[in-house]
């Protein structure tokens, strides 16, 4: 469905989006919003999922909003367009927007060893050598500083047990985190996904002297009108919250539910733990497309934001992650072998012109939720599913449809 901006003829949206006169503009519009409603309709009726919203913004507002599916399987509610998930990983680029924060505040420089915010980064060990049967190990002092900068761009060295067999192994017989092992590499020598940004959410709350939903609400969700954005789910809104499922043997099989937080409880992660709704995290991506503001609220600076769209990791590449844990996920991201990473964002190397741009940010949830940003075209969208393994071939086919229905015929006059 069309959601024009209300301060703005319907007209005017379209043209911006497509660049086309009025009437082929509308036309075309049209077109376009059907084939989304399709591809997430299709999505359902081929068993890729059992419920999906999907939203597509340009930086004045909403142009398509739609949803499919249900939002229980067993009780065949249907899937609301603001129904509730949890973003999980998506919750890492609302970190990395706070630590810019604070950088320019004054407060940090993205350069500064981890080491002069935590106790325990002083003195790194990197794994030279590792036994699987027995998760024996050699390492050898780190002969590089790890700084903030690597955090928010995965170069850190630090794993996740559910994408690296050798932190998954580390962590089976211990209660230890994954930043609290020696590294997998050096700082800034290859790109592996982790942790880090749960590190940067504790760095967030030692120096602003509160809890990441305090900072978050006071500083990014407020003044950007997030309204269902939180750690916790308020009872009013529990209704809302999609059932979370496992793909297995090609059925959607619910996992076992657990208690929704109503009230935000500590403690909090950077990397993941937030709930919210596509409209909601659109704004977010509305603010980036925006240079750091939305409706007159700045965020970021622009050079803050331009920093982050660009890539922070010299000649290496974005590389595929490995599935230690398949009931989890599949073997991730696409794009590995050609594209970058900025401060807190993957950047498309591009494809072709029925996909996004070169240039465009992205990142997912574990549950396969979504979103990228498109700075050339003018627009971000946002695909939301609640399901097992992250990187799915549901999942990635739904990604596939709807991105190509956002693009195709674009361009056409």
């Amino acid at each position: 469905m069309l959601r024009p901006h209300p301060a703005r003829p319907l007209v005017l949206a379209v043209f911006l989006l497509c660049g086309v006169s009025s009437g082929v503009g509308v036309r075309a519009q049209a077109t376009r919003d059907a084939a989304l409603s399709a591809a997430l309709t299709e999505s359902v009726k081929r068993g890729d999922a059992p419920g999906v919203v999907g939203l597509v913004v340009d930086r004045h507002g909403e142009i398509f909003k739609g949803s499919a599916g249900s939002l229980n399987l067993s009780t065949k509610a249907l899937l609301p367009e603001n129904a509730i998930f949890n973003i999980a990983s998506m919750t890492k680029a609302v970190t990395s927007v706070a630590i810019m924060m604070l950088q320019e505040q004054g407060k940090l420089s993205i350069d500064d060893p981890v080491s002069k915010y935590l106790p325990g980064f002083e003195h790194m060990e990197v794994i030279t050598q590792f036994n699987e049967t027995d998760a024996t190990y050699e390492a050898r002092p780190s002969t590089k500083v790890m700084t903030l900068r690597n955090l928010l761009t995965h170069t850190s060295g630090i794993g996740y047990a559910f994408s690296s067999p050798v932190a998954a192994r580390l962590q089976k017989d211990t209660d230890k985190n994954e930043w609290e092992f020696p590294l997998l590499h050096e700082p800034g020598e290859r790109w592996t996904y982790g942790a880090s940004t749960r590190v940067l959410g504790l760095i967030v709350e030692k120096l602003s002297g509160v809890s990441l939903e305090e900072f978050f609400q006071k500083n990014i969700f407020v003044p950007l009108g997030m309204i269902d954005t939180s750690y916790a789910v308020s009872n009013a809104k529990q209704s809302r919250v999609i059932a979370t499922y496992a793909h297995v043997d090609h059925q959607f099989k619910e996992l076992p539910s657990h208690a929704i937080p109503s009230i935000p409880t500590a403690p909090f992660r950077g990397d993941g733990g937030l709930y919210s709704t596509a409209s909601d995290y659109g704004r977010f991506i509305r603010m980036i497309l925006n240079g750091g503001q939305l409706d007159g609220k700045r965020i970021l600076s622009q050079h803050s934001v331009y920093m982050m769209s660009e890539n922070q990791i010299g000649p290496i590449y974005v590389a595929q992650q490995p599935a230690a844990m398949p009931a989890l996920t599949k073997p991730f991201p696409m794009g590995a072998g050609r594209d970058k990473f900025g401060l807190g964002f993957q950047i498309s190397a591009g494809s072709d012109q029925d996909h996004r741009s070169a240039g465009s940010l992205s990142w997912a949830g574990l549950y396969n939720t979504e979103f990228w940003i498109d700075p050339k075209a003018g627009i971000g969208a946002v695909l939301l599913l609640q399901y097992l393994p992250f990187y799915d071939d549901g999942a990635i086919r739904t990604l596939q449809a709807f991105e190509t229905a956002v693009y195709r015929g674009r361009s056409a006059k």
